[in-house]
């Protein structure tokens, strides 16, 4: 653990622990409710095409049915919501007219006095649809392309140098596609909106990872001014992305409170919060390195592209990293979407890294095999202290401290190089590695503080998503303020407290420690004046902090919704991001392909760690992720109907306890002074970037064989030297 000093950097159990296992914490669906009417949506069974008509008679015959929303009764009344994020010149639409966009989209909500009711009257609602031909994905008819620098005002694709030349005359050169499926989240608490209307005011309870935003935007949809809605979302049972934006929901729960005159909740199955809800983007890559016989890069070209719906343009562009990690004097990038019936994606943890890291850290990988040079050493020799692309410095970069300690603790100094090369009787063994990188970004953050004789509230509109964000808020008050930590108490999640941005991009801790520890300073100064002495009464500030590379009208956007942060890749002078090394170890089953992962290390270097426990917690949960994503996760589309197989927790795979065994991580020490005052990185997806490809660089050192299209199961392993299958099997 690093070294600590006061409360900051002590591992400290959370502060909301006990809450949680003992069920006192309330998630938005918890809460109780005087009389409320329970919804379930009615979902489209085709992907393409329009309603022709709706058959509600059977349906209107339940017990206890209160009301059906759909297009014709209500579809004027709800705005439709911008893309994830506001990335992206459109959006699809669910009840506002008769299109069907997607399988899985929002058609009709059924309203009754019991959950049981509203569900059997949505099963009996007949529709009658007038369905064309889907497009499902990559590949199929009617998909459509169009580079991103083409349609997205302000889009720029990283490039240096003459790429193209430089690659074509390397001594040394790579060419190779990979590919990433669709993933979904599939969090413990369900996609769930409570609405209720006190007198003209409306109140929302849905878990969210952006208070104000919410609020500001179904107040648009619904023709309202923001100061009419509050949300709360105190506790949020997973996140990661998946409640980033304003959904297609929301509004109509909020519609139909309206219509009903009486709370309304909705939980969603577990099957529709595949189409209800974002998704990761699936995406294709090119990738062409061209190297020096020594190991040193020449060129570096990567293209992506990236599954999108059929309106929207969103994308993830993760070449604003994979263009700048490694020295190299000519990049060029490329990114394209491809428009398909399908719902638009989102943000789900480490959007635009985990799946282009993939492609470039199994190419470095394969680079290394060409050289005969250890990947780690390949790594080393193509070190920057500066962005390539624009030649700013890293505020930090400490990658190479990663590698060296992750591979000490980890023992690849006993790798053989070969393929092929270790067993355990009839397990291969492989041992992969890869880079982790993500951008440091920081969050724009108010606060609200009071000290009442030793006792401190803190009050701010941020979020706990389960990264534990309670505890690092207090700990920062309590570090800055010189108190116990049993003497501060925290508010989080209700959007008429300040505001504090998005959860997401690895920058909420960054921004709501450093506003925190800001308002501290302000309470130390009025409590340094006479007037203010501990026994004359309560001390209350409010402080705002816009970071350094913020918008100049970064707090005004706070209070209108919307995200304002200093990102990483785009600070003035300088860059900011989080690095880390990942390593993993396979073994594959001689005869069967079968893989199993028994142990994984991860070594990262992200500056300040305010809470080391919750930290340790949050990489190992990344690295899990990064092994799923590797492994098993995927969401399989019919490619006739583009509608999901698997849009359950029984057949869309996740990993369990028996499928990882040991895993250990090392924070290594790094201060970072120049990224924000606190020196506090992102971790939250760090973590989980680069594992992917450790595990298919793991899974060729034990084969020989290079599977680029996730998610590796054994079905791809059997063309393998002794790989195949008996003839007598």
């Amino acid at each position: 653990m690093p070294a600590h000093d006061a409360h900051l950097g002590q591992p400290v159990p959370r502060v909301d622990g006990r809450a949680k296992v003992t069920g006192v914490a309330r998630y938005p669906s918890d809460r109780p409710l005087a009389h409320p009417a329970y919804a379930f949506l009615v979902t489209s069974a085709v992907a393409r095409g329009h309603i022709r008509a709706f058959d509600l008679q059977e349906a209107r015959s339940v017990a206890g049915l209160l009301d059906i929303l759909t297009y014709e009764n209500v579809g004027s009344q709800v705005k439709p919501p911008p893309p994830p994020g506001g990335k992206g010149k459109a959006n699809t639409t669910t009840m506002e007219t008769a299109r069907i966009w997607h399988a899985g989209q929002i058609i009709a909500v059924v309203l009754a006095d019991s959950y049981e009711s509203a569900r059997e009257a949505a099963h009996r609602v007949k529709v009658v649809y007038e369905a064309q031909e889907p497009t499902a994905s990559f590949g199929s008819e009617g998909a459509q392309t169009e580079a991103l620098a083409d349609v997205e005002e302000g889009h720029e694709d990283p490039a240096v140098g003459d790429a193209e030349g430089a690659w074509k005359h390397s001594p040394v050169r790579i060419d190779a596609r990979y590919a990433t499926p669709t993933q979904h989240h599939n969090p413990l608490e369900l996609f769930t909106t409570t609405c209720l209307w006190e007198g003209e005011r409306l109140i929302i309870h849905e878990p969210s990872q952006f208070v104000t935003g919410l609020a500001a935007g179904v107040a648009r949809q619904l023709g309202i001014e923001p100061n009419r809605v509050r949300v709360h979302s105190e506790y949020v049972g997973g996140a990661f992305g998946s409640r980033g934006g304003l959904t297609h929901r929301t509004a109509w729960i909020a519609v139909a409170a309206r219509r009903l005159g009486r709370p309304v909740k909705l939980v969603a199955t577990r099957e529709q919060g595949f189409t209800i809800a974002t998704y990761r983007v699936e995406t294709q890559h090119r990738v062409r390195l061209g190297a020096s016989a020594e190991g040193h890069l020449q060129a570096l070209v990567h293209e992506g592209w990236e599954l999108t719906s059929r309106p929207s343009t969103y994308n993830v562009s993760g070449t604003e990293t994979t263009a700048r990690l490694y020295a190299c004097p000519n990049v060029a990038t490329r990114v394209s979407v491809v428009h398909a019936d399908r719902s638009t994606p989102g943000f789900m943890r480490a959007p635009p890294d985990l799946p282009y890291m993939f492609a470039l850290e199994s190419a470095m990988d394969e680079l290394a095999v060409a050289l005969q040079l250890d990947p780690i050493e390949l790594r080393r020799r193509n070190e920057s202290e500066r962005d390539p692309i624009t030649g700013r410095p890293y505020t930090s970069r400490s990658l190479l401290q990663c590698f060296e300690q992750g591979a000490a603790a980890f023992g690849w100094a006993h790798r053989r190089p070969e393929p092929r090369s270790m067993r355990a009787g009839e397990w291969l063994i492989g041992l992969g590695c890869a880079t982790a990188a993500y951008p440091s970004n920081v969050g724009a953050a108010t606060a609200r503080i009071s000290l009442r004789g030793e006792q401190a509230r803190i009050q701010i509109g941020a979020h706990d998503i389960g990264t534990g964000a309670y505890t690092a808020i207090a700990l920062t008050a309590a570090d800055r303020l010189r108190l116990p930590l049993s003497n501060i108490s925290v508010e989080l999640g209700d959007s008429d407290l300040p505001p504090a941005g998005l959860a997401a991009g690895s920058s909420h801790t960054a921004g709501i420690c450093n506003v925190v520890a800001r308002a501290c300073e302000q309470i130390l100064a009025r409590r340094a004046q006479p007037r203010h002495a501990p026994a004359a009464g309560a001390i209350e500030v409010y402080a705002e902090n816009l970071p350094d590379g913020a918008p100049a009208n970064g707090i005004e956007m706070l209070y209108a919704g919307q995200m304002a942060a200093a990102r990483g890749g785009e600070l003035p002078g300088r860059i900011a991001y989080g690095f880390g090394a990942q390593f993993v170890e396979v073994r594959v089953h001689e005869r069967t392909g079968e893989i199993r992962t028994p142990r994984a290390l991860g070594a990262f270097a992200a500056g300040t760690i305010v809470n080391p426990l919750t930290a340790r917690s949050q990489f190992i949960g990344g690295m899990i992720w990064g092994i799923s994503a590797a492994l098993h996760e995927a969401t399989q589309i019919d490619a006739r109907l583009a509608r999901y197989h698997n849009a359950d927790l029984a057949e869309y795979l996740v990993p369990v306890n028996a499928d990882i065994g040991e895993l250990e991580v090392i924070m290594v020490p790094e201060q970072d002074t120049r990224v924000n005052p606190l020196g506090v990185k992102g971790i939250g997806e760090l973590g989980t970037v680069g594992m992917n490809a450790a595990v298919a660089n793991a899974v060729y050192h034990a084969t020989g064989c290079r599977v680029r299209e996730l998610p590796i199961r054994l079905e791809k392993l059997l063309h393998a030297p002794r790989l195949q299958r008996s003839p007598h099997a």
